[in-house]
């Protein structure tokens, strides 16, 4: 895989727990991917901004807080507000099973839950940039 794909790891709202975003972000560089990650307490206002800035092929967002629902819709709100419809969007966390129907409604093409392991994540992200 191109090391030219750019990631954004990102973690919104007030959760302050960030071990596994930057575990991810970790596995993700390690497997040749160009990461940045934003760290904690981030708004959706400044996430989404960095992925402009940063001018990302994906933007995964991690959480912890329960919070996803909201903060998820915040930021596809403002993408599709912006206009931005070419950022692949994935997700990991406390995330209940019952949630992530309609978080993948709203754009999500993958929600990776506590047991996923990197290469799960490095396979989605391979699969998915071959079919942008």
């Amino acid at each position: 895989m191109s090391n030219k794909v750019r990631i954004l790891i990102a973690k919104p709202g007030l959760d302050g727990h960030d071990r596994g975003a930057k575990f991810i972000s970790r596995a993700l560089r390690d497997a040749g991917y160009e990461v940045i990650y934003t760290g904690i307490r981030q708004t959706p206002e400044q996430i989404v901004a960095a992925a402009i800035q940063e001018d990302v092929d994906f933007l995964g967002l991690s959480i912890l807080s329960g919070a996803h629902n909201v903060l998820f819709k915040k930021i596809t709100d403002i993408l599709n507000q912006k206009k931005i419809d070419d950022i692949i969007l994935f997700a990991g966390g406390v995330i209940p099973e019952g949630d992530i129907p309609g978080l993948k409604s709203l754009g999500f093409k993958a929600i990776f839950t506590p047991g996923a392991n990197s290469k799960e994540i490095v396979d989605f992200i391979e699969n998915e940039y071959k079919n942008k």
